[in-house]
């Protein structure tokens, strides 16, 4: 037997109740992740609304729209893109970077951080370029607090580069391609 999802998209409010099968709308547990159609939020494309898992969608139907709001939150479905530069934590931080052969890159970023999700395509960019020459690695400071620490991260997004595990050059905040280019190119 099929199961029920745990979210759905709806394509437009002033529809949702036609939208769903009669199966869902008596779901109790159901959880009901509403997208507005591009231009709802006016520019603002990759955004959504979702609403609490303690609502049922049979509840949501009887609502206006605007009753909605307070109870969910908007969902900035940007930070999920593809960004393919693996991920370093506390426990793999000398492998991969102290005893790493060739320079290593390394952005110190955090989910919250709306300059950093900015920088990420960056040095994904980097990463395919120099794939080979560099390796590139990102670190949550919220995951590994020790390592931002160790280093003297005071400013998120801080790319630093390290070459045979020593810290060679840091650059700090959302900077142009052009820049981290320029830092990369000294230790190549």
């Amino acid at each position: 037997m099929a199961t029920v999802p745990q979210s759905i998209a709806i394509s437009s409010l002033s529809n949702r109740t036609q939208s769903l099968p009669p199966a869902l709308t008596s779901s109790p547990s159901l959880s009901l992740s509403i997208c507005w159609k591009p231009g709802s939020f006016a520019g603002f494309s990759g955004l959504r609304i979702q609403l609490p898992c303690s609502r049922s969608v049979s509840s949501l139907t009887s609502r206006k729209p605007r009753a909605l709001r307070p109870s969910g939150h908007i969902v900035c479905e940007a930070q999920d893109t593809a960004v393919d530069v693996p991920t370093v934590t506390d426990a793999t931080w000398q492998s991969l970077v102290l005893k790493a052969d060739g320079p290593v890159l390394v952005e110190f970023w955090a989910p919250w951080c709306g300059p950093c999700r900015m920088i990420h395509p960056v040095i994904d960019e980097l990463s395919k370029q120099y794939a080979g020459k560099l390796k590139c690695f990102k670190l949550n400071t919220d995951d590994s607090p020790s390592m931002a620490t160790q280093y003297g991260i005071r400013s998120i997004p801080t790319i630093m580069i390290f070459v045979n595990g020593e810290k060679k050059d840091a650059v700090i905040g959302a900077v142009p391609k052009s820049t981290l280019t320029a830092s990369i190119e000294k230790f190549l």
